[in-house]
This record gives C-alpha cells, sequence and structure tokens, in this order.
C-alpha cells in the first residue's frame, strides 16, 4: 500500500450477477477470517450454509438467482471488509455492475448488511419467478455496434418473441436478454454477421428486459419496508449514472 494515498481518487466497482462460481473467495478465506464471517452473517439471515453453497456447490443451485445474489453480496463485501484491514483507503466513489449496486449501497453504509441479505433472496426469488426457469436466457455479444445489435435483436424477434439489448458494458460488447429460444436465434445471427463471439451466460433469468416487469413490480412494494440512510461514500447508480444523498 506504500503511497497509494499519493495516487488519483479511485473508485471500487463490484461485480454483478453472472460473475458467481463454485470455489470463489476460497484463496481470500484461507488467510481472512472476515470472509467466512461475513459469510456466516448471510448464512443466519438465509437459513441455510451459503459458504457450503459457494465453497461446494452444486453450480446449478449457486446459478439460482435466489442463490446468487446474496452470494455475489457476501463476497463483494467480504473482500471490502479484506481490503479495508489490509490498509486500503477508503475510494472517492463505489459501484455495481448490475446487482453490484446493492454491494456498493452496503459498502458505502447506505444499507445495513442483514437487511440487504434478505432483500437480495427476496429480488432474486421475484425474478426467478417472473419467468419460469429455461424459458429465459442472456449472451454477451463481441464485436458489433449497438446499432447492429438492436436490428438484430428485433429480426430474431419478429412479432412474438422478446429480445433486448440489456448491458451496455463497453463499445463492442453488449449482452443481450429475452426468452430462450430468441436469444439463441439473436446469437445466431450475430455470429453471421460478423460477432466476434456470442456466448451464453450462467444466468437463471433474463435480466434488464421487459420480461422482468412483474419482478420489478414487487421489488418496489417490498422496498417500501427497507431502510436506506445516507452514504458516507459517493454512489454511482446504474439508472442515471448520478450519485444522491
Amino acid at each position: 500500500m506504500n503511497g497509494i494515498e499519493s495516487v488519483l481518487p479511485f473508485a471500487v466497482v463490484f461485480p454483478g450477477q453472472g460473475s458467481q462460481r463454485v470455489g470463489m473467495m476460497s484463496t481470500l478465506a484461507a488467510v481472512h477470517d472476515e470472509v467466512v464471517e461475513r459469510f456466516a452473517t448471510a448464512s443466519r439471515v438465509l437459513g441455510f450454509d451459503l459458504w457450503d453453497l459457494v465453497s461446494n456447490g452444486p453450480a446449478d443451485f449457486l446459478n439460482r438467482t435466489e442463490n446468487t445474489q446474496p452470494a455475489m453480496l457476501a463476497a463483494g463485501v467480504a473482500t471490502w471488509d479484506v481490503w479495508l484491514k489490509s490498509g486500503g483507503p477508503v475510494p472517492a466513489r463505489v459501484a455495481g455492475h448490475s446487482f453490484g449496486e446493492y454491494t456498493a449501497l452496503v459498502c458505502a453504509g447506505a444499507l445495513e448488511f442483514d437487511t440487504a441479505v434478505a432483500l437480495a433472496a427476496d429480488r432474486g426469488r421475484y425474478m426467478q419467478e417472473a419467468v419460469p426457469e429455461h424459458e429465459g436466457a442472456m449472451a454477451a455479444i463481441l464485436g458489433l455496434e449497438l446499432g447492429v445489435l438492436e436490428a438484430i435483436c428485433e429480426r430474431a424477434a419478429g412479432d412474438q418473441g422478446i429480445c433486448a439489448c440489456a448491458n451496455h458494458n463497453a463499445p463492442g460488447q453488449i449482452v443481450i436478454a429475452g426468452d430462450t429460444r430468441t436469444v439463441e436465434a439473436a446469437c445466431e445471427i450475430a455470429r453471421e454477421a460478423g460477432a466476434k463471439r456470442a456466448i451464453r451466460l450462467p444466468m437463471s433469468v433474463p435480466v434488464h428486459c421487459s420480461l422482468m416487469r412483474p419482478a420489478a413490480e414487487r421489488l418496489a412494494e417490498r422496498l417500501r419496508s427497507v431502510e436506506f440512510t445516507s452514504p458516507r461514500i459517493e454512489v454511482t447508480h446504474n439508472v442515471d449514472v448520478a450519485t444522491h444523498s
């Protein structure tokens, strides 16, 4: 950490759903008790051993949205604990990729960890129940411009399918979401159009598209009971790329 305080202000960005894998966090947990402690707290809230699931799987159960989101939350906050304990400086702001914004809110002090774990589990369940299992999908498309991919999604969807550009990760890297058959068709068209890669993501629900509207409505009602406080660190929000007090 020598000299790190002298660098320009920096941000910490937390990963979202799709980054999970069985065995993640094992290296940090081997040398930092904070990791297992965070997962133990999450396990008490959830009523099952989240650390055992993350450590041993099975992968298909970890990839279920109602389990993935609490797991990613606990992993992100535990990593934050290790960062601070190791002398890492506090960033100027935090943010999160998709679900990672919830982790950012916890680390910024705007949301209690226990509350966030319960909220993440409910949020994931609402999303899982909004679309029957295996009937929704997401895929990362590399090497196509936004306008081209939007046209491909529209072509693949036709009159009855659903497919949309869901995550604008970076120029030339866009995630699409929708019903499984239409996403698979869009991937094939994208390859024919010159996409470098079209990769199905380990997601059990097609987030960031209109299929999630029922889950959004349920979550809006659930959020009425959640207490947020002013963050101690600025949080950049995904919905408007702004900070709020």
